[in-house]
């Protein structure tokens, strides 16, 4: 077994220790032949922290597209000329239909998306009247995803009976200009602490293939660790026609598997969501990413792409020796 495998092993699993990003310097170059003990490393850190259980969430795309801001991987962008037309704010009927919807399906997180830069004081009324009920009919645990947000904000999320809130930092400091433009990522960074100070779940993740080197893969992880969040999702970039990043590369599926790993060792407790990307980044490979240390992932469709049948993963799953957690 490689040395740096083995240094992982002692400070990870043996230390109860979260990488370093020292550590995870020498496993982003471990060569590829030493790819499958890594991976058997990350699930045993995943048994060891997270036990077997995998959470299951469903997105909600409350308002598709007109987003004003210009993240370059995002086709709900009103600045590109991309196949989404923008549509209205769905109705507090339709975020209750779709939550009974996610619930039949088998999941236990019901998130809530809205594309914005930050929520418009309508929007923020109708995602908390659609959280309470939702939260008032059904057993579901309820995230929303509505950008930049401000204290009174938050705190009207709260009482609405927000459980997490989602804001992705996306990449690393460097690389984030290169992303997006309209905000600056310590607008992301405050939200993040702000949802923290509230005392919410905070789920950040970010995408991964968008041009970063393995250097800003690091910064990003060791950002991650600062703030401590309860979950991660993952995804990888699934280029958009119309947008910038739209002729990128898919992602390597050894080097997709690889930072699912390195994001085990780096929050070895945390809920690491397989998302977006998945499908076409892995392809026949999706039973090698669950064990990879992943201990959650998003079920069917994301805000504009397709995904893949509910039976398929949770056949998957099944298969793998993972309990399903209400």
């Amino acid at each position: 077994m490689h040395a740096t495998i083995e240094a992982a092993r002692e400070h990870v699993l043996s230390r109860d220790l979260a990488a370093t990003p020292m550590l995870l310097e020498g496993v982003a170059v471990l060569p590829a032949q030493d790819l499958p003990d890594l991976l058997a490393l990350a699930d045993a850190v995943r048994t060891q922290r997270c036990g077997s259980g995998v959470a299951i969430e469903v997105l909600y795309n409350a308002k598709r597209g007109g987003c004003s801001e210009d993240c370059n991987f995002c086709s709900q962008s009103a600045r590109f000329a991309t196949d989404v037309e923008a549509e209205s704010l769905s109705s507090v009927d339709g975020f209750i239909t779709a939550a009974r919807d996610a619930h039949a399906r088998g999941a236990g997180e019901f998130c809530i998306v809205v594309a914005v830069r930050g929520p418009s004081a309508k929007l923020l009324d109708r995602v908390c009247e659609a959280t309470a009920a939702i939260k008032d009919q059904l057993p579901l645990q309820v995230a929303v995803s509505l950008g930049i947000l401000r204290d009174d904000q938050m705190s009207a999320l709260v009482r609405a009976g927000v459980d997490k809130v989602n804001h992705n930092l996306e990449t690393s400091r460097r690389y984030f200009p290169f992303v997006c433009t309209t905000h600056t990522y310590d607008e992301r960074w405050d939200t993040c602490r702000l949802i923290k100070r509230y005392g919410v779940e905070l789920c950040c993740g970010g995408i991964i293939g968008m041009g970063e080197t393995v250097a800003d893969r690091i910064e990003f992880l060791a950002a991650l660790q600062e703030l401590e969040p309860q979950e991660v999702p993952i995804n990888f970039l699934n280029p958009r026609p119309g947008t910038p990043f739209g002729d990128r590369s898919l992602v390597e599926p050894v080097e997709a598997l690889r930072f699912v790993a390195m994001t085990r060792l780096a929050l070895p407790g945390a809920l690491i969501r397989f998302a977006g990307g998945r499908e076409i980044t892995l392809a026949g490979l999706q039973d090698l990413g669950m064990r990879s240390g992943a201990s959650g992932l998003v079920l069917g469709d994301y805000l504009t792409t397709g995904g893949r049948k509910d039976d398929d993963d949770f056949e998957m799953l099944q298969r793998l020796g993972f309990e399903v957690m209400a």
